[in-house]
């Protein structure tokens, strides 16, 4: 058994996450595929033997290995403030393999309209499967308000992509590879507000470093929602904006040229290969516990902080994914 003096919080990151590098293994972990593969079985005991442990009366033996070998697993599949396991679809680790098949589609499929309009019915339907099941349970949006952000996203990206379509329709080829990319972004940034929505309407909460609650700031939430909104668009820019360039050189080729059927895997295959990287990375970008100076906050709750006996500086809010 763990001794007390060497205990560890397992409800904090196993990394540093003040430093880049710290959060980007951090993020590794939780976006690790290889956690898909892993049984209800296991799941169930790495989930028993991390509230085992934080009640105090894990087994003898255990180690700090083993614990954050559970950690892992049960990060990758549990609701961090339910404790429900996630349908696997939704989890981040899915993230790569469910973005690669997706990508590879609105890659590969860019040319008529009903390809346009499936495959961006296809990638919303997947971001709201995401966005629902990493959802903050303790906000307060609905499940209309969910369906409200899913139509939104859904039509824009549609629309966004038969409109930037049409506009490029004589341009060469490489522009109109671009334009799945141009939808996707802009979707984004319609997708995660309207997903949001009550914080945007209300303000986020914002706390001391120790997690004391002082008020609620829409100008906090803007701030994380417009990381948020980067750190996605990131994700997709490199693939999306690459993969095209690399199709219009291998399509020359006499060898491409008598086999079109390889274009699909090789767009697929190639999206894997950036989104490995891509997804830690932009995941890793922007501190999950995010801070802002007390003067950039609301006058209202500003004047109320530094009427306090205790004065501080900075306040801090989790940004979101």
């Amino acid at each position: 058994m763990t001794s007390a003096s060497s205990r560890i919080d397992l409800d904090q990151p196993r990394w540093d996450q003040r430093q880049f590098g710290g959060r980007l293994r951090h993020f590794a972990d939780v976006t690790d595929m290889r956690t898909l593969f892993a049984s209800t079985e296991r799941l169930e005991k790495a989930a028993k033997l991390v509230q085992q442990y934080k009640q105090g009366i894990e087994p003898s033996g255990t180690t700090k290995n083993h614990l954050w070998a559970a950690k892992k697993l049960y990060d990758s599949a549990f609701h961090p403030d339910t404790g429900e396991k996630q349908v696997l679809i939704g989890r981040m680790s899915f993230q790569v393999p469910g973005g690669m098949l997706i990508t590879g589609g609105m890659l590969a499929f860019y040319k008529s309209t009903p390809q346009v309009i499936l495959w961006q019915f296809i990638n919303q339907s997947f971001n709201a499967v995401v966005n629902y099941t990493n959802r903050n349970a303790k906000s307060s949006i609905t499940n209309k308000q969910i369906a409200m952000a899913y139509v939104s996203a859904t039509t824009t990206a549609t629309a966004a992509a038969l409109g930037f379509k049409y506009v490029v329709r004589s341009a060469p080829t490489i522009f109109q590879r671009w334009v799945p990319f141009a939808a996707v972004a802009l979707a984004n940034c319609i997708n995660i507000p309207m997903m949001r929505q009550q914080e945007v309407m209300e303000g986020i909460t914002v706390t001391t470093e120790d997690g004391e609650p002082l008020g609620k700031s829409k100008k906090a939430t803007r701030k994380a929602v417009a990381q948020v909104c980067f750190s996605r668009i990131s994700m997709a820019f490199p693939g999306m904006t690459l993969i095209p360039v690399i199709m219009e050189y291998l399509e020359r080729k006499p060898f491409f040229s008598v086999r079109p059927w390889l274009s699909m895997p090789i767009q697929t295959s190639l999206c894997g290969v950036f989104l490995t990287f891509m997804v830690p990375l932009c995941c890793a970008i922007f501190p999950q516990q995010c801070s802002m100076s007390v003067e950039k906050l609301e006058p209202e709750l500003r004047d109320a902080l530094k009427a306090r006996a205790n004065k501080i500086d900075y306040v801090f809010f989790n940004k979101g994914l």
